[in-house]
Parts: C-alpha cells; structure tokens; sequence
C-alpha cells in the first residue's frame, strides 16, 4: 500500500474546506434567509421613499414584505401588506402620457386569467399635487384598485389587491395614503 504524503494531505484537507465551505453557503444561507423574517412593520407617521425620487406615508398596520421590496435610485418597488391585503407601489422611467400609461397598467391586469377592469377611470390627485387617473378590477375571489400618476419621466403604478371581505375594511387607509405620494426631483430635507 502506498504512503499518503504531505502535499497529498494538504491538498486532501484543503478541499475538505473548500467542501466544508460551499456546502455552508448552499445549506446554511437558504436556512439563514428562511429564518429571516419576509415582513417587518413600518412606521405610519413620517414618508417612505420609494425610489426615483417618489415618497409615501404607509397606512397604519402595514407592514413591509421585503422580498419584494426594492428602493432604487431611479426606479422603485414597495410592498405593504395589511392583513391579506396587498398594496403595491411602483415606480419606473416613463416618457409617455398619463392616458398610455393608465392602458398599460389596464393590459397586464386583464392579462391575467379571470381579471376584468370595472367601470371607467376616475381623475385622482394627491396631497402634494400629482395627477392622475384610478379605476378597479376584479378577478376570481379578488377584488382591487389602481392608480397610475406621471411625474418628471417616472410612472407611479398602485395597484391593491384583496378578496372583498378583506379589502373594504382597509381600502380608506390605502387611499389616504395614496394621496400621499409625492414626487420630490431632489429628497425632502
């Protein structure tokens, strides 16, 4: 039987570690993100940037789902969560019109299976002086509203979602904090 010699056994060691390490990496960052909480609370009474210079107080009892939350500097995501409830923010580049991006946002809802857009949309404007257009959509055991606004080469898409018993408590609360956003071209200070 052959002998195993030094170099053999610090190479032998040395990819023990390098095993040791990518099966802590593939094993225990999984474990690590999943004992993580998805959802943390978030302060109700000061704005929240969104990303792209657009701001928004959160309705009370919110909370934040971080795993789709995603500030940026020039595009922007948010995710409040109130019970079942989902109210969602977008922020994005835009260069067209309040109208085409109202028909854009309206084309990805009906493109879901089941979801239709009720009624007409209504003019909407907010606190700080955005305009824009919301209407509702409803969709297999879901109801929900939207509100799109355009502001200095950025649309802002809400989008809330809920089944109907849910969401009628909650929908004052998301509207007041719609009107809210406001768009800030440099941050508030």
């Amino acid at each position: 039987m052959r002998r195993v010699t030094r170099r053999q056994l610090t190479n032998l060691l040395g990819a023990c570690g390098v095993v040791a390490a990518l099966g802590g990496l593939a094993f225990g960052l999984p474990a690590l993100n999943h004992a993580l909480p998805s959802e943390r609370p978030v302060r109700s009474d000061r704005p929240l940037e969104i990303g792209g210079g657009v701001f928004v107080t959160p309705p009370p009892g919110a909370s934040i789902d971080l795993t789709v939350t995603r500030p940026a500097e020039d595009t922007g995501k948010v995710l409040f969560r109130l019970g079942t409830v989902r109210y969602l923010i977008t922020v994005e580049p835009y260069d067209g019109s309040l109208s085409a991006a109202v028909a854009r946002l309206r084309q990805r809802i009906i493109g879901n299976s089941g979801y239709q857009v009720t009624g007409p949309d209504l003019m909407v404007a907010t606190i700080g002086g955005l305009q824009g257009l919301q209407g509702g959509y409803s969709g297999p055991g879901r109801g929900g509203r939207y509100a799109v606004f355009v502001a200095d080469g950025h649309t802002i898409e809400v989008t809330v979602s809920g089944a109907d018993l849910d969401l009628g408590p909650t929908l004052s609360a998301i509207e007041k904090s719609t009107r809210t956003l406001e768009y800030h071209a440099e941050p508030p200070g």
